[in-house]
């Protein structure tokens, strides 16, 4: 079938507003190839778990698309309409199945010397429809925090090497009640700026006292969903014919129910979570991952106006086969220094990751060793490349930073 063919009832087994959706802009989804509609159709069917800032941004793309005149229509399109597809995708169930469509069009497009060109039209693509429908500018200047080394005594290496060069590095930080200090501030940007799933705290050990306003994910309290999830990717491990390819695929497919996650939780968020397991790799068994993986996609997907990221200590390298087994007969022993390495690289991804998001240059970053006198902040009004040795409390500077 080609999207020519497409009729409304085909959207039958999509959730309530995906379906709605779909249907709502049949027109438009019948006039792209097929070699461009299912990426498009795999954002659609999960519309109803999508966070605000996702269901806005492919709102504005259908609807820019349906406002294209024919002839911009085959402008924009031609690209793809050029590249060379099988009969067998399209006899594929691209409608209900389009994440696995695209995984089999990858492979083909490879297989025929065709991805070069498939990147070429979807760069090209991208760059037509961010001019077309420009992003908002966030309602007040992101801020992002990370806390690391938790649990560490001392170390004397130096810390905040990559970010540096972008902020003021602080040797004499005052760190009494640091963690309840950052998260007041978090809590305080969140009541002044009421946004959903707009202010996010992602805790990489055990839960601290936070705001309910706070979107919160954690690797502690996950741990019977990464337990069911590892068990699950046991069974799949010991089936006949079971590949690398089969298990991803078989892990994109699975739902917070599947885990034995809540029910009457938040779907959105469940969702959320489940993908930063399924998808992140490592994200199931090492704590500095789990948390670093799940900024990146919070930061990518939801567009927070606010980030605070706790790095918690992950435990020390093993065998694969021995973490994936998730055997706690012997406990695991903890790796402080390693842990503190990890999340000294992912602050600095984070703020990568931050700087990607509209705001960028108005945004303000502040990384903290947890419980010493090291802190580094980044803001509009701090200078950069710069140390300071004057006492200063960390609510100081986040004010600095975000001043």
């Amino acid at each position: 079938m080609l999207p020519r063919d497409l009729k409304a009832e085909q959207f039958n087994a999509y959730p309530p507003e995906a379906h709605a959706l779909a249907v709502a802009h049949l027109g438009t989804l019948q006039q792209l190839p097929l070699s461009f509609l299912p990426n498009l159709l795999r954002e659609v069917i999960d519309y109803d778990y999508r966070f605000p800032a996702e269901r806005a941004t492919l709102d504005k793309e259908l609807t820019n698309l349906g406002s294209l005149s024919p002839e911009q229509m085959k402008e924009w399109f031609q690209p793809f309409s050029q590249l060379t597809l099988s009969s067998q995708l399209e006899d594929f169930n691209w409608v209900n199945q389009p994440a696995q469509f695209v995984e089999q069009l990858s492979a083909f497009l490879w297989s025929t010397h065709q991805l070069d060109a498939f990147r070429k039209a979807a760069l090209e693509y991208g760059d037509r429809l961010r001019a077309a429908v420009p992003p908002e500018k966030p309602a007040t200047p992101r801020l992002g925090i990370a806390i690391i080394g938790q649990g560490l005594a001392s170390y004397d290496a130096p810390l905040f090497r990559n970010l540096r060069a972008h902020g003021t590095y602080f040797e004499r930080v005052k760190p009494d009640n640091g963690v309840e200090l950052l998260l007041k501030g978090v809590a305080g940007r969140a009541k002044a700026h009421p946004v959903p799933y707009g202010h996010w705290y992602i805790e990489g050990s055990h839960l601290v006292d936070h705001d309910p306003s706070l979107t919160c994910v954690s690797y502690q309290a996950l741990e019977p969903v990464r337990s069911a999830l590892l068990r699950n990717m046991q069974g799949d491990i010991k089936r006949p014919g079971m590949g690398p390819e089969e298990l991803r695929t078989h892990m994109a497919e699975l739902t917070p129910a599947d885990l034995g996650m809540d029910k009457s939780g938040d779907e959105v968020l469940n969702r959320f979570q489940v993908k930063v397991l399924t998808e992140g790799s490592g994200t199931q068994i090492f704590a500095t991952t789990f948390a670093q993986w799940a900024a990146r996609e919070a930061l990518r997907r939801a567009q927070p106006l606010t980030m605070l990221v706790r790095f918690g200590p992950r435990q020390r390298q093993r065998p694969m086969n021995e973490l994936l087994s998730n055997d706690r007969t012997t406990p695991a022993e903890l790796d402080l220094t390693g842990s503190l390495v990890d999340a000294d690289m992912g602050a600095y991804y984070n703020w990568i990751n931050q700087q990607r998001l509209t705001g960028a240059e108005q945004s303000s970053f502040l990384v903290w060793f947890e419980g010493h006198s090291q802190a580094l902040a980044i803001g509009p009004s701090l200078a950069r490349g710069t140390v300071s040795n004057s006492p200063a409390g960390l609510g100081e500077l986040l004010s600095w930073a975000s001043a």
